[in-house]
């Protein structure tokens, strides 16, 4: 079973009762909440990344790892179970979603699938939306973190230099051209770029499987060699690893990315294009 589900295939899931559906709509400007008011998939609560799927910024970064305790509790009141069946979505580009999707997978939910192309794709195939709020029945879902491993600041280190860690970020970003949200410009030693924008369509759909594969074999990637994955804050680095999951490789994210590597000044920073 693919990771992604089409809005056909969502529909019919929904109307089986085989499914439960989370919407994870999202963006900087924090107005998540507002655009799951305007619209969302009926009978799907709000998931919000900041407060369920992030921990508050600070030292470990602008989204850095949730307290477990937080993110049950977060999961249990949108009516999570253990053994659910889930399916996350936002906007259009899975950026928010595909940080629901491996957030899960850490605290040991396995069924997470993504909606291709989110609330964008599921109008276009002409499904319902409502602004109307559901009410689930609270769920019992109990969290396993650490399910799958995550990269701090010496795996990402160790990638850059013995691996292959991408930077997810913009190119101009990873660059160190323009730094429009963090203190510091550049990017870590040793890595490479990969932006986000390259893994999808124009209509925020990812790329195929093949097309995913060969894009990635140009940055190096052929499963022979760790793989590891960051961004600014943790958010794209989590769409990177879903990318590189489609095309068939294993990434193991840096949560904390550029956000957290720039709070110890001894760590190194590079700029220009990628080194080799």
């Amino acid at each position: 079973m693919s990771t992604l589900i089409s809005p056909p295939e969502l529909a019919a899931a929904i109307e089986a009762g085989t499914i439960r559906v989370l919407d994870v709509q999202y963006s900087l400007a924090g107005d998540g909440p507002a655009l799951y008011a305007a619209a969302h998939v009926p009978g799907a609560p709000h998931l919000d990344l900041d407060a369920v799927l992030a921990g508050p910024a600070g030292a470990g970064g602008r989204h850095p790892l949730p307290e477990p305790s937080v993110m049950q509790a977060g999961l249990r009141a949108l009516g999570v179970n253990d053994g659910d069946a889930i399916v996350v979505y936002d906007q259009s580009t899975s950026l928010a979603a595909a940080r629901a999707w491996w957030t899960l997978r850490w605290v040991g939910v396995t069924e997470v699938r993504v909606l291709d192309g989110g609330l964008a794709a599921w109008r276009a195939f002409g499904a319902e939306v409502t602004s109307e709020v559901p009410r689930p029945t609270p769920g019992t879902v109990t969290v396993r973190p650490g399910s799958v491993p995550v990269l701090d600041a010496e795996g990402a280190a160790r990638t850059g230099a013995d691996g292959i860690l991408l930077d997810s970020r913009a190119g101009e970003r990873f660059r160190g051209e323009t730094e429009p949200i963090d203190p510091v410009a550049g990017h870590i030693p040793g890595a490479r770029n990969a932006p986000m924008a390259d893994q999808l369509e124009a209509d925020g759909r990812f790329r195929s499987s093949d097309e995913l594969r060969a894009y990635f074999g140009g940055l190096g990637v052929d499963g022979s060699a760790e793989v590891g994955t960051y961004c600014g804050s943790g958010v794209t680095a989590s769409h990177t690893a879903l990318a590189l999951h489609l095309a068939g490789f294993e990434a193991t994210p840096y949560i904390g990315s550029w956000s957290h590597w720039i709070t110890d000044p001894e760590r190194p920073v590079a700029t220009g294009p990628a080194e080799g």
